[in-house]
């Protein structure tokens, strides 16, 4: 997870500039159009530190999902296949934004702009999707 995420970030830093401009890829629903968040989910903000903050955020949920991972042990009951794929999807997608809060100080690089005309979903990314997943799986 972490190496497609990083990959697709890499991809699209590359070939979608310059920031902000839309790129159709099916009509005006989906679009890719590169944007950096220095902050959490949605954009929230604590200011200047977000990065430092919400880094040490990601480290702390790391730490637990893995510990809800060892805790899962072997699949012994039935679902604990699905339990460890949804804790392996949230913490890859977690582990692939703290990369990009670790490797620039810009944030983390959001592509996936989704929507129709101007109501547009908030820009995410492929490790967006795979916490989201994982957490929905995991409720």
């Amino acid at each position: 997870m972490i190496v497609i995420d990083l990959i697709t970030k890499l991809l699209a830093e590359r070939f979608l500039l310059p920031r902000y401009v839309p790129h159709r890829i099916i009509g005006d629903y989906v679009r890719f159009t590169l944007a950096y968040n220095p902050g959490a989910a949605f954009s929230m903000s604590l200011g200047p530190y977000s990065r430092y903050i919400f880094g040490s955020f990601a480290v702390v949920a790391l730490v637990v999902l893995w510990r809800l991972y060892r805790l899962s042990g072997p699949a012994k009951r039935e679902g604990d296949g699905v339990r460890i794929l949804a804790l392996g999807l949230a913490w890859g997608g977690a582990a692939g934004n703290l990369v990009d809060r670790i490797r620039s100080p810009l944030g983390v690089v959001d592509f996936i702009d989704v929507g129709l005309s101007s109501w547009r979903f908030w820009t995410f990314n492929v490790a967006d999707s795979a916490v989201t997943v994982g957490a929905i799986v995991l409720a």
